[in-house]
Order: structure tokens, then sequence, then C-alpha cells
């Protein structure tokens, strides 16, 4: 059976109607065509992607990990093919105080056994002081290679919030592809299930039924407080650190909203 929005059984004002399975399998059917179609497009680009000109490099640039200073040579692991994500970072900053976003990214790659798997090395890189930067990575857990390249020139160093492609042929390295904002989302697969669920991301900018939760401010609930709520006040940290060992409410550096 069907019911209409006027229908004592259906869905709640302003949601989607309820309707039987054979008429929400045609919706879907429908839908399907757009979603194959995107697919597509999405390996169109891919295949423009692989044909972007390259920069070559100086990969004897030097950077800092955990056993000191070493040649940007050395992050490919002796792989062909590197993946690095550039990570925003604030000078003198408590854990909880470094930036949301790319926890969020990092986060989600904590381990490249399929990357590897593949002949491609992942790294992040940062601005951060090596000394700040090694306690945050032994906080947070992570099991994937950190450097700082802080005072290295582009495409090493320069802006961060990047993911960042390179390719090597023997002692010679090139940038082949960078991304940032949006672009960044391919990593985040909480992004990919959130926008199949009812409610989306619950943010503000996206398109969703009369009825439905209003949405917030884009990426809101990347930062909570103790409770687990979507807070960007003084006592709130990165979500993913609430999970690690010792993490309590302490001032923050007051940060209260994204890019802030």
């Amino acid at each position: 059976m069907t019911t209409t929005p006027n229908d004592p059984g259906a869905a709640p004002r302003g949601r989607p109607p309820v309707v039987d399975p054979a008429t929400w399998q045609a919706a879907r059917d429908e839908l399907l065509v757009r979603e194959k179609a995107h697919t597509r497009e999405g390996d169109a680009i891919a295949a423009a992607r692989r044909r972007l000109p390259m920069v070559e490099f100086d990969p004897a640039v030097e950077v800092v990990g955990p056993h000191g200073p070493v040649p940007f040579l050395d992050l490919f692991e002796g792989r062909d093919e590197l993946v690095v994500y550039k990570h925003m970072w604030h000078d003198g900053a408590p854990h909880q105080g470094q930036c949301e976003g790319c926890t969020t990214t990092a986060w989600h790659v904590r381990d490249a056994v399929y990357l590897n798997a593949r002949g491609v090395s992942f790294a992040v890189l940062t601005t951060g002081r090596w000394e700040e930067v090694a306690p945050y990575v032994a906080f947070m857990g992570y099991t994937q290679p950190w450097y700082s390249v802080r005072g290295a020139a582009e495409p090493v160093g320069g802006a961060m919030g990047y993911l960042a492609c390179f390719l090597r042929e023997g002692d010679r390295a090139f940038l082949t592809y960078s991304t940032t904002g949006r672009g960044n989302e391919r990593v985040n697969g909480s992004l990919g299930l959130l926008d199949m669920t009812p409610y989306g991301r619950g943010e503000a900018w996206e398109d969703t039924p009369e009825g439905w939760p209003r949405g917030r401010e884009a990426c809101w609930y990347w930062r909570s407080d103790a409770g687990g709520t979507a807070d960007w006040g003084p006592t709130s940290r990165p979500v993913p650190q609430w999970t690690r060992p010792g993490a309590h409410p302490v001032e923050t550096l007051g940060r209260r909203g994204p890019g802030h």
C-alpha cells in the first residue's frame, strides 16, 4: 500500500512520502541512472588527472622525522608513488588546539596497507617544529609516518591542508597532482557514508527536504565537548581526541569556528 502526506499513516509533514516496495524500487532505479553517470564522469576525470603535466623538483630537500633529517626521496620508501597529506599546524597550541579538519583527514588514513600493496606510500607533512609534532603524533596514536617540512619550499612545503601525489623515477621526483578543500573528501569515508543517510551530513549548505532537521555550519560535528556534543567552545577538541587515553576537558585556544 502507498500512502501520501494526506494519509493518516503518511510520513511526518514535509518529509518524503511513505510508499510500497515496488514504488520505492522504481524511484531507486531512477536515481541509480544518475549515480552511474556520476561514476562514469568520475572515471573520465581520473583519466584526465593521470594525463596532467608534472612538475620536477629536487627530492634531496630535507624533511625532519623521528630519526632526524632525511631527504624527501626517502618518503617513497622504495616505491614509485607517494601520496601525502599536508597537515596544518598551530605553533605552541595544545593538542586540542590543532586543526580539526586536518585531524579528520589524517584520522581516516591510519593504515595505508592497501596503498602499499599497490606500490604507493603515504606520509603526513606539517610545518610544525618536530619537537612539537612528535608528542602530538604519539598522543593521537598515528601509525603513518609524519615529517616536519618547516621552511621547505613548494611542492614539499608551502600551503597546508592539501593532498598531493608524487612520482619517483630513480633519483628524480615529480609533483603530479594536488587538491584541497572538498577535494580532500575522497579520503574521508565517513562523509561518503553520511551522504547516503536520510539526514546527510547535517550541514546548512545541503539541499534537504522541507521538515528535515535543519543543518548547521559546515563541519560543525568535527569538534565536540567531553559529553560528545558538537561544540566550538573553550573545552572542545577534535572528535577523535576523546578516544585517546588521558584525554580530558581542558582549556583550548578558544577557537570558535571552522577556519579560525
